[in-house]
């Protein structure tokens, strides 16, 4: 029991690493929050948006990171001895303590980002198949829309349909924990974009770039 303890704290640590708010307050100054400015979040899309791509993308980088590391080696250590859950569960707990540390990071008033990048990085790390599926779905969408938040959404929705789908038509071997975790993140990635759902029933939501010509 410690050591799962143990490994659900140092996942939440890693993941509160707040990437974001740290890349703002070096490029602009210790009194900058990123969180008050462009849609307010704590994230790479808020930084590309506010401070530009290259800040974004290393943000990106280092918030899919932190889900990598957590689900990757995190969820190894054994400071008091084994933890005795089931390998494939390990890995899983460990990531989700990284994403909602990203989402509620200590080291910021537990306000930090919406979770996506550092979900994808745990993602990656259970199931890289499924995540470069649903990486495509992403870009597909934000390229269709424009809206960075639809294309989490839904990407974040598709996760549990591919999975399943993988399982049926190639027979691949999917953990009952990884659709059971699956179906939690698009929950909860859907509820830490609540505020975008409404922006964008009341039409106010922000485009990403340029929007495409009509064709």
């Amino acid at each position: 029991m410690l050591t799962l303890i143990a490994v659900l704290l140092l996942g939440y640590l890693v993941g509160s690493f707040p990437t974001a708010i740290l890349a703002g307050k070096v490029l602009r100054g210790w009194d900058f929050d990123i969180r008050s400015e462009g849609s307010g979040n704590a994230g790479g899309t808020n930084v590309f948006r506010v401070l530009g791509w290259q800040p974004g993308l290393f943000v990106t980088l280092v918030d899919v990171f932190k889900g990598m590391a957590a689900t990757l080696w995190i969820s190894k250590w054994q400071p008091f001895g084994t933890a005795y859950i089931d390998v494939t569960v390990m890995p899983i707990l460990a990531g989700l303590a990284a994403v909602c540390g990203h989402i509620w990071t200590m080291f910021a008033g537990f306000r930090g980002g919406k979770g996506v990048g550092t979900a994808g990085g745990m993602i990656i790390a259970l199931y890289p198949i499924a995540a470069v599926i649903c990486l495509a779905v992403f870009v597909s969408v934000v390229y269709l829309t424009r809206y960075v938040s639809v294309g989490s959404i839904v990407a974040a929705l598709s996760l549990p349909v591919v999975l399943a789908l993988m399982q049926v038509w190639l027979q691949q071997d999917i953990p009952d924990a990884l659709f059971e975790f699956s179906i939690l993140v698009s929950v909860l990635i859907v509820f830490t974009h609540r505020k975008n759902i409404r922006r964008l029933i009341e039409g106010t939501e922000n485009r990403f770039g340029k929007p495409r010509p009509a064709a």
